[in-house]
């Protein structure tokens, strides 16, 4: 018969060797699976980040994690997805934040985007930068100013899409250069910036992480970076801040959100895994090799004020200029 002593360390051990067996489980925010919702079709920039997070979750709480892509409406079908799911954390939607603090203003949507998803933490930021044509030829952006002065009603930019701050920063940039600029939006940034690589429109405010190949290629170039620091992937490339126009200061951010209902202690724990995940080397340097700045770090109540800063901004310029899809 084993004494008190041998007793007291067997049940020890057990324990020790029960808390080892269940400490995968703990760290994660759910004993079950994760549906990671995309609100783009696969293989774009969105659909990419959510597949090497995915990748890297999985390893890390001991969890699938399944990339459900839900294209289509802006946004709408995807997060209409996330808000029918239950919010307890299984289901959880990697996003770009202009989905939340753009979209919303020039789309009729369901949901309320600033009261019905809680942003949980962002992963990876692209900051907007104005490229041109080869063959257009001014060769920075005074003399594009000066261009469209001298040619009033000729000078044509193009945009991602209509209602997005791909549009906002050329009728910004319009208004305090005192210059006319035709809008031409398309579906999406490859089709547009086909047509400045062509000569068809010779301007377009796009995400770096899109126009960084063709920058470094020579089939565009780039005239300004729409942020109040240079880029470090271009790092000649000056700000419109340092060119006298610091309004011109879009960025969009690519991250995780899940339901509004999803408690705010659950919350904490999706942001410190997420943030956890994207530190992790392989994630950071995929990230870092596309053009996306990271680092992030953001709370997700910190991350979740920013977002409805943003969203009042960009409501602000949509009233100011009118903007209609």
């Amino acid at each position: 018969m084993s004494s008190p002593r041998i007793r007291r360390t067997l049940l020890a051990a057990c324990v020790a060797v029960a808390a080892a067996t269940v400490a995968p489980t703990a760290a994660a925010w759910t004993d079950r699976p994760v549906r990671m919702v995309v609100p783009a079709p696969p293989g774009g920039t969105m659909d990419v980040v959510a597949r090497v997070l995915a990748e890297q979750l999985a390893a890390e709480l001991g969890q699938p994690v399944v990339v459900d892509n839900k294209p289509g409406g802006g946004g709408v079908i995807g997060i209409q997805a996330l808000l029918q799911a239950p919010a307890d954390g299984t289901t959880v939607m990697v996003t770009a934040s202009n989905v939340l603090t753009e979209i919303p203003h020039v789309v009729k949507t369901p949901y309320d985007a600033m009261k019905d998803v809680r942003p949980i933490a962002a992963i990876a930021r692209s900051t907007m930068v104005m490229v041109g044509a080869p063959s257009f030829a001014p060769a920075d952006l005074k003399a594009v100013v000066e261009h469209a002065k001298a040619n009033r009603g000729t000078v044509s930019f193009a945009s991602y899409s209509a209602g997005t701050a791909s549009q906002y920063a050329g009728m910004i940039l319009a208004q305090k250069a005192g210059i006319e600029l035709t809008h031409v939006p398309f579906q999406g940034s490859p089709p547009g910036l086909q047509q400045v690589m062509g000569g068809h429109i010779p301007l377009m405010f796009d995400g770096i992480v899109t126009s960084l190949p063709l920058v470094n290629g020579n089939k565009i170039k780039a005239y300004a970076i729409a942020s109040k620091t240079r880029s470090p992937y271009l790092p000649n490339v000056p700000t419109f801040a340092e060119l006298g126009y610091p309004d011109m200061d879009f960025s969009n951010w690519i991250g995780v959100v899940a339901s509004a209902q999803v408690p705010p202690a659950l919350a904490a724990r999706i942001n410190a895994a997420v943030l956890k995940a994207a530190a992790a080397p392989k994630l950071r340097d995929r990230l870092t090799a596309a053009g996306f700045e990271v680092g992030l770090t953001q709370s997700s109540d910190a991350l979740a004020q920013a977002v409805r800063a943003e969203s009042e901004r960009n409501a602000a310029i949509v009233r100011t200029f009118d903007i209609k899809l």
